[in-house]
């Protein structure tokens, strides 16, 4: 692990289009991160590569280098929703299209799942029709949110964005939340490699909390094949980013950063580059090849 004099990242290797759960058209969420300076960008919509041939175009227009890539989710034993980053994936090849076709089919039902338990707890929602294209915690949020036989209900229990409604009812242990089926991490990281890509965890403290389980679920994601880990991330304490750099560092992991951009109006997730790399100097590795 090195420091590095200059804190500032120019690359931002995690953010979501309208294909997912993003606010900007791919070529409009390139755009943004061009403008915001970025220089090395990949669109990680969830469970799809739909939008890369268009943010590739962009990106070549625009002289900024965008990486094929995709965010799926997976399974890990208790653990029901971590995030595997494929990152230089073969984004037409077949195998991988028919995987995450596969991945969206289960997504689709547990958010009919989910839209049920909303129903049962008193809430008014209409899924949206997404098609093909994934749909996820936030879309069922924002339905719930916006319907107004929900108004009185959401205003006596201080809920004033989608945001926070997903946090109170849409995550493990909430009274809606329902868990996916597929895949495991195992499977998605041997999805990613038969596709030529780079299998990374991504925020690792988003689903665990204490330092030593993240440290002993790198070391057994490393022992199925996984390639780096997302070790600077918009919501890591320095602490945090540190434990996980200097642990890759001794496994010879690949280590990312990003700040997740969904979109400019997002309450969270609204600007490229912010996140801090605390002094330390990212293993992109091949993941910055040209």
């Amino acid at each position: 692990m090195t420091t590095r004099a200059d804190a500032a990242p120019r690359f931002d290797l995690q953010c979501h289009s309208t294909h997912s759960d993003g606010a900007l058209a791919p070529r409009a969420v390139v755009a943004a991160a061009a403008t915001a300076g970025v220089e090395l960008l990949a669109l990680t919509d969830h469970d799809t590569v739909d939008g890369v041939d268009e943010a590739l175009q962009t990106a070549h227009a625009l002289g900024l280098r965008l990486v094929p890539a995709a965010e799926i989710s997976a399974l890990d034993g208790e653990h029901e929703d971590l995030h595997v980053l494929a990152y230089r994936v073969d984004h037409r090849r077949p195998a991988l299209l028919d995987a995450l076709r596969a991945f969206r089919a289960d997504r689709g039902a547990r958010a009919r799942a989910m839209a049920d338990a909303l129903r049962e707890v008193g809430f008014a929602l209409e899924l949206p029709d997404r098609g093909d294209a994934p749909i996820g915690r936030p879309h069922i949020a924002q339905a719930a949110f916006e319907h107004p036989h929900n108004r009185m209900r959401l205003a006596d229990e201080q809920i004033v964005n989608s945001s926070q409604l997903l946090e109170a009812y849409l995550i493990p242990g909430a009274r809606a939340y329902r868990r996916r089926t597929t895949p495991t991490v195992a499977e998605a990281i041997a999805l990613i490699h038969d596709a030529d890509g780079y299998a990374v965890w991504a925020h690792p403290f988003w689903d665990l909390d204490a330092d030593g389980e993240v440290v002993t679920a790198i070391d057994r994601f490393a022992a199925l094949g996984l390639d780096g880990v997302e070790a600077f991330y918009i919501t890591h304490t320095a602490q945090q980013t540190r434990l996980v750099a200097g642990h890759c560092a001794a496994r010879g992991l690949l280590t990312t950063g990003l700040a997740d951009f969904h979109g400019p109006q997002h309450p969270h997730f609204h600007a490229f580059g912010a996140f801090d790399l605390h002094g330390l100097d990212p293993q992109l590795g091949p993941i910055a090849g040209s």
